[in-house]
């Protein structure tokens, strides 16, 4: 049978995680496949964040295409195929009409079908703004900053100026970390941005596919991270919480 989409992945490890880290802010979404690779826009539903990611078809051993594909999936469905997973394990993804059908090869083929769905709603695409600060750091440093900040509230202050970033959270009790330029790449003048941990606790899981993250803020305006895993990309972009300090 010849399938209007064909993709094989060696190692799919990393979309396992890439698709694991998105459900945690989207649950339905619209998956493109066209000529240039795999790749994703979703709002989650309270549209405070945003969440992109794309893999290039030059990075899946087979990759058949003849026209450019959508598919409605449900995130935890698909999730919940991918942890048959194992390591070694080659994964291929075929369309077949309204059904996505996967296939894990290891010792043995195993076949699954995924009932694609329609979902409702307009074409997103990631917005492109100039920051007045840009940090790029170690993934982990970030991560524990953001649990820190977690223990005592559920927002941080993002500040920025030229040899200093600060991630900080107040409340009744309070939470501090300092990094120097000696330590971060700081790219900044000075600015201040306050965002909601929750979202940030969700972000923080980019760490599974990258070692490096990238902030990108302003004053009280929409920041975007990006987690760079080579050729892969993913991007979350957060609204600021614009209230009253605690």
């Amino acid at each position: 049978m010849k399938y209007i989409m064909q993709l094989k992945l060696d190692d799919p490890r990393i979309f396992s995680n890439l698709i694991s880290i998105i459900s945690e802010l989207v649950t339905e979404v619209r998956i493109k496949v066209n000529k240039e690779g795999m790749g994703l826009v979703a709002v989650d539903p309270a549209t405070v964040a945003m969440v992109y990611f794309h893999i290039p078809a030059e990075l899946f051993s087979q990759f058949n295409v003849e026209k450019e594909e959508v598919l409605g999936v449900n995130l935890d469905n698909l999730k919940s195929i991918l942890r048959r997973c194992g390591l070694g394990s080659s994964l291929i993804m075929e369309k077949d009409e309204n059904l996505l059908k996967i296939s894990i090869q290891d010792k043995i083929r195993r076949d699954f079908t995924l009932a694609l769905i329609d979902i409702e709603g307009e074409e997103k695409e990631m917005p492109e703004w100039e920051f007045k600060s840009v940090i790029k750091m170690d993934a982990q440093s970030f991560v524990d900053a953001i649990e820190d900040c977690l223990v005592v509230s559920d927002a941080c202050t993002f500040i920025a100026e030229p040899n200093r970033f600060i991630v900080e959270a107040k409340g009744l009790n309070s939470a501090r970390t300092e990094f120097s330029s000696d330590e971060v790449q700081i790219f900044s003048d000075s600015s201040s941005a306050r965002f909601s941990l929750e979202y940030l606790n969700k972000f923080i899981k980019g760490a599974k596919i990258s070692n490096k993250v990238e902030l990108n803020f302003s004053d009280n305006h929409p920041m975007r991270v990006n987690f760079p895993a080579g050729k892969i990309i993913l991007s979350f972009v957060l609204a600021p919480r614009i209230e009253q300090e605690d």
